[in-house]
């Protein structure tokens, strides 16, 4: 009898380990994997034949979930350590490619790999992309000699190639609403400021409050803002999101991080950012600044220095207010404009956001 597979633990393992590789990709940051794989996986998502690398990813799952099974057997009938690929591929692997709008295929089992076929180098002989059907079986082979928490980063240097993969092809519709209200708003927010961007998140509500504040006000501002992870002094900025006045004189410089702000950070930031003739702000998503960087801002204050602190979630939610319903209309307005110009990621973040809205309505 065949290994039996948990496909509601499966799906649940893939959702949290594709969390982790959105995280990674937005950071830059890929999952430690050598040289070899890495050449082998550039041939997976290079050929046309999608089949490869969809049944891959079903397979690392099942090294994960059922150890002793036999990857290289997807057919039930192929003896006791075998698995369902099909069964797998359908009830999860599937779907959730879907579901994230990543480019797939129908499946791997309805197209290539059908007629009982095994994961072996007899199987190559009636396939088109022989080469990378062979980059295919070396990864098979890395998921066979790997450890559980090697198996783990092999099925995250996947998913951070599909990640990657749909970032390059795939087109996403941001989705919008007709109206949204102020408590829709804060449930909108705390789901995009929950979620691991590398920055993009923040950057983008911050930057899409100030736009509209200047538009609603007609203040004339200028906004602008950068990636993250960009140094400022390559960027010929003071921080995240500058403010510049109709005259071109910046008016406020904001850092934004999703770190938490120590006395070390403010004491950089005032000896190598911080001007008198503009603000400084430091918005932060959740964890407050410590009471040693508090303190420091305080004797900067004295000095007649300018910095502050803003928890990023809870200005949103206060200037929305007070901008009233046509200020709410103006700051979706931006929102998508700047959304358009997002990457896939973010765009998914924000389609998550709206979608849960909609569920909890």
């Amino acid at each position: 009898m065949a290994k039996n597979i948990n496909y509601a633990q499966a799906e649940e393992l893939l959702e949290q380990e594709f969390r982790w590789a959105e995280e990674a990709y937005a950071a830059g940051q890929p999952p430690p994997v050598s040289v070899h794989v890495q050449e082998i996986t550039r041939a997976l998502f290079e050929t046309a034949t999608q089949s490869y690398r969809e049944a891959l990813l079903g397979c690392a799952l099942v090294r994960l979930l059922v150890p002793d099974a036999d990857i290289r057997s997807p057919y039930a009938n192929q003896g006791e350590n075998a698995f369902s690929g099909r069964s797998l591929d359908e009830k999860v692997v599937n779907p959730f490619l879907v579901s994230k709008r990543i480019p797939c295929s129908r499946g791997p089992y309805l197209a290539v790999f059908r007629r009982n076929i095994r994961f072996v180098p007899e199987t190559r002989q009636g396939l088109k992309d022989k080469s990378a059907y062979d980059a295919f079986l070396d990864y098979i082979t890395e998921l066979e000699h790997a450890d559980t928490e090697q198996v783990r980063t092999l099925l995250r240097y996947l998913l951070y190639r599909f990640v990657e993969l749909r970032e390059r092809e795939a087109t996403i519709q941001v989705k919008r609403l007709p109206r949204i209200s102020l408590e829709q708003y804060r449930l909108i927010t705390e789901h995009l400021l929950s979620q691991r961007s590398g920055g993009a998140i923040p950057v983008l509500l911050v930057s899409a409050l100030l736009e509209s504040i200047s538009r609603i006000f007609e203040l004339g501002w200028s906004i602008q803002s950068q990636g993250i992870n960009v140094a400022d002094s390559a960027a010929g900025v003071g921080g995240d999101v500058t403010v510049l006045d109709k005259d071109g004189v910046v008016r406020m410089v904001l850092e934004v991080t999703e770190r938490r702000i120590d006395r070390e950070r403010v004491e950089s930031t005032f000896h190598n950012k911080l001007t008198d003739e503009h603000d400084y702000l430091f918005a932060f998503v959740r964890e407050e600044p410590t009471q040693e960087a508090r303190q420091f801002a305080r004797l900067l204050f004295a000095q007649g220095h300018e910095m502050g602190f803003i928890r990023i979630g809870d200005w949103v939610y206060y200037n929305l207010a007070t901008v009233g319903s046509r200020g709410r209309e103006i700051f979706q307005q931006v929102l998508i404009e700047q959304l358009e110009q997002a990457s896939a990621t973010v765009k998914m973040m924000w389609n998550d956001a709206i979608d849960n809205l909609l569920k909890s309505a």
